[in-house]
């Protein structure tokens, strides 16, 4: 089914349901990932992917992850001096916010001891929680602009406290070019490519439409990739073995204190495994972003009307006994000898989603979840925190548009 609407009905299927949360500052208007596919929606996706999600561009930022990785490795390091635990998912979401903050403003945003990246944390986590919960503006529109939930109203706290931060930036930006006299051609970040792609003909980036892409690019960049790491972990640390399995791997390919390289990664099958099976039962947006068909529909025989919402539940669909042999196990071994992938080809697993509205952010999110996930475990052995059990590992997740870990994952580095 999934195949027919992002695949075989892609066009018909390819515009969204809008919640009613994310109407808020007009962010549907200026999103690129609300935005209905149109020349706006196909040029904001075009800036988008050129300038951060190309081969070329990928390639010269590499050294970047790299240096974010070391500095995740050197405070994961003092704390395993020190014999204290560390918040996965927060180290994790720390080093991917620097990473981003890096690519598009050419500065750290946090260090990994601040408290900064946790209350971003909590800021992104905010909308993602509340743009997914029912909404009386959704299923009754003559009800939307009473906010009888005060969904609207939270999210448009939190994106006015995302908006502060970008005006700043870009006001900062924009006094230092006016002092340095550069040239619009010169563009050494994500951000100077938007303030120069906004002064060409044709085309032109709004105010609203660049502080809504950066505001698409921090959301979607920091929350899924940290929430995976933290996943891969917990399932880890759940299963010792599978763990002594992906360390043996990672010790036989890559010399001891030697850093991983991302080249590395093509010669890590059982990593990849590990990724591709939390992706399978952890999927980082349960339901994908909501589709909407633009026209009448036959459907596997169902006739679907016009405007009606699809929902593409992938996390139901990685837990199908009919497609996965022992679904609720993590079983990394199951993709060993298998061509499956996760980059919307194969529909069994989509993670990402599939199609023209697939994840544009997914070359980068894939390159940095190996990074660090092959990075950690090759430097430290890991423990849970205060003796835990692997059995006895809370896994409960908080949905939300994307999925969290219900109870932060601790655990304590250990030096090999």
């Amino acid at each position: 089914m999934a195949k027919e609407v992002l695949q075989k009905n892609d066009q018909a299927f390819s515009s969204r349901t809008i919640p009613d949360a994310v109407r808020a500052l007009d962010h549907h208007k200026h999103s690129m990932a609300w935005l209905p596919v149109s020349s706006k929606w196909r040029s904001i996706r075009k800036i988008s992917s050129t300038q951060l999600f190309t081969a070329q561009r990928l390639e010269s930022n590499q050294g970047l992850r790299k240096q974010k990785v070391e500095e995740l490795l050197a405070y994961v390091e003092e704390n395993c001096k020190n014999k204290r635990a560390v918040d996965i998912g927060q180290v994790a979401f720390s080093t991917v916010l620097n990473l981003i903050s890096n690519t598009v403003f050419s500065i750290d945003l946090t260090h990994l001891d601040s408290n900064y990246a946790q209350e971003f944390k909590a800021l992104i986590w905010g909308v993602m929680e509340e743009a997914a919960k029912p909404n009386f503006g959704d299923y009754f529109p003559i009800l939307r602009s009473l906010d009888l939930q005060k969904i609207k109203y939270r999210v448009e706290g939190h994106f006015h406290k995302l908006d502060e931060l970008f005006d700043g930036m870009i006001k900062q930006r924009l006094e230092s070019r006016k002092l340095d006299n550069s040239p619009s051609s010169s563009c050494s970040d994500f951000l100077d490519a938007i303030l120069d792609y906004k002064q060409e003909d044709g085309f032109q980036l709004s105010d609203p439409d660049i502080k809504s892409l950066l505001k698409d690019i921090f959301a979607a960049g920091t929350d899924t990739t940290s929430s995976t790491v933290e996943w891969v972990m917990t399932e880890l640390l759940r299963s010792p073995e599978k763990m002594a399995k992906a360390q043996a791997e990672l010790k036989e390919i890559i010399a001891e204190n030697q850093p991983i390289d991302e080249s590395d990664i093509i010669r890590l099958p059982y990593l990849q495994a590990v990724v591709k099976e939390t992706f399978r039962m952890h999927p980082p947006i349960p339901l994908l972003l909501p589709h909407k068909a633009e026209s009448l529909v036959e459907l596997c025989g169902y006739i679907v009307p016009k405007n009606t919402q699809v929902l593409i539940n992938v996390w139901t669909m990685g837990r199908d006994p009919n497609v996965w042999e022992n679904p609720t196990a993590f079983e990394p071994e199951r993709f060993l000898n298998s061509n499956t992938d996760f980059k919307g080809r194969d529909f069994e697993l989509i993670p990402f989603g599939a199609g023209r509205r697939i994840c544009p952010g997914l070359p980068l999110a894939y390159r940095m979840v190996y990074l660090m996930l092959a990075s950690l475990l090759h430097a430290f052995n890991w423990k849970l925190e205060d003796g835990l059990k692997p059995e006895d590992v809370d896994m409960e997740e908080n949905f939300g548009l994307t999925l969290q870990k219900a109870i932060p994952l601790r655990a304590v580095p250990l030096k090999k």
